[in-house]
């Protein structure tokens, strides 16, 4: 281990259960805790909280020996979390503050923290939800600009940030990372099936948040264009895993193209990994990504993918090479792509071989490699001002 002293890392997190952009984050504390690359790191995890409200975040956290401080707050961009994050920052003195959200960048810069310390801001992308959350998206034009980096998750967004007047020079893009978890083997994939009652169905897999952005619309309409080309050949399943503002009309979409006998939404899952095992092929309709941890965990279950080509997905996947890609908003041609893998066992096969590669080039030992890389960079930036 390096006699260099421990650098003091304050990550600041808008979550309350694991998923999407909180799974690096927790990747990268467990590298840390390992010592992987030889660099210690202090590294304190601050969560939001209102009273009432569960966090099996929290009490994840926790559970892995991480750090773990509170941020009180009533509403949502509540000004009184402003005192409290000055607190925390004279408290820990941190050398880097890391925000992963709009609310986060917005408070440290209105707070004034990236003055006193290195504040590095993790973008990953926007969601297309109330109006309310698109305003505070725009926030980002005032607040990433002040970042010493910008540290994005595929080429498609570092080019958005620059339109958003954050400059080139410091934007970085680090690619999420996976770690491959031991097979739950046939066992559990039978118990899983029984229970929901798929029978010898085919079973198709979406994982994600239930927002427009994610397209799950789309799969609906490419399950109905499915099912009337496949009368004779075995039954379809899908199941979609997540939850969302979209849940509602996506259960009345179901009812509206008579699906409602094929189609479970499981709601959110705090442990995804037996739908993997369960599914025979994996699905992400998406308008609009980045670098989405689900293809990563679909890549390490072994699973064929069809996908959209939109955002980092090409970045991540090639066509025909490691999966299908589609146009997005195009429910035939997702039923196409669905269609040719149900039909073809040498070419799932070949799509899952290939897929191999791509998880080991995403392994959590080289995404804390990279983001310590970044963190060095900027360190050196400062002290070299110093002198």
């Amino acid at each position: 281990m390096s006699e260099r002293p421990a650098l003091k890392v304050l990550v600041f997190l808008e979550a309350s259960n694991v998923a999407g952009a909180v799974k690096p984050i927790l990747e990268f504390a467990r590298e840390a805790a390992a010592g992987s690359g030889g660099r210690d790191l202090s590294l304190t995890l601050a969560l939001y909280a209102r009273a009432g409200q569960p966090s099996d975040l929290i009490d994840h956290i926790r559970d892995l020996g991480i750090s773990v401080e509170i941020i009180a707050e009533r509403r949502a961009f509540d000004p009184q979390v402003l005192p409290q994050l000055r607190e925390l920052a004279r408290k820990l003195q941190p050398d880097i503050v890391w925000t992963n959200n709009t609310k986060s960048h917005f408070l440290v810069r209105l707070s004034g923290l990236h003055r006193s310390c290195e504040w590095i801001a993790f973008h990953h992308g926007y969601t297309k939800e109330a109006r309310r959350t698109r305003v505070y998206n725009e926030l980002d034009r005032w607040s990433l600009p002040s970042a010493r980096r910008v540290v994005t998750v595929c080429n498609d967004f570092a080019r958005q940030l620059e339109s958003k007047g954050v400059p080139a020079a410091r934007i970085r893009v680090v690619r999420n990372p996976i770690r491959v978890s031991p097979s739950l083997g046939e066992a559990e994939r039978a118990r899983l099936r029984a229970e929901l009652g798929l029978g010898d169905a085919s079973v198709l897999l979406s994982v994600g948040r239930l927002s427009r952005e994610k397209g799950h619309a789309d799969l609906l309409r490419a399950l109905q264009v499915l099912r009337k080309s496949r009368n004779a050949k075995a039954p379809l399943h899908l199941l979609i895993v997540g939850d969302g503002p979209e849940r509602g009309n996506l259960r009345s979409l179901c009812s509206t193209l008579d699906l409602e006998d094929c189609v479970t939404l499981t709601g959110h899952q705090a442990d995804v990994a037996p739908y993997y095992a369960s599914a025979d092929i994996f699905v992400l309709p998406s308008h609009s990504e980045g670098s989405p941890n689900v293809l990563l965990e679909a890549l390490a279950a072994e699973l064929p993918i069809v996908a959209t080509a939109v955002g980092g997905v090409p970045e991540v996947l090639s066509d025909e090479v490691n999966a299908l890609l589609v146009p997005s908003q195009a429910p035939e041609a997702l039923a196409n792509a669905i269609g040719r893998l149900l039909d073809d066992t040498e070419l799932r096969q070949r799509l899952i071989a290939n897929g191999k590669e791509v998880v080991t080039q995403h392994n959590p030992q080289a995404y804390f490699r990279n983001v310590v890389g970044i963190f060095e960079e900027v360190m050196g930036e400062a002290a070299a001002t110093r002198r």
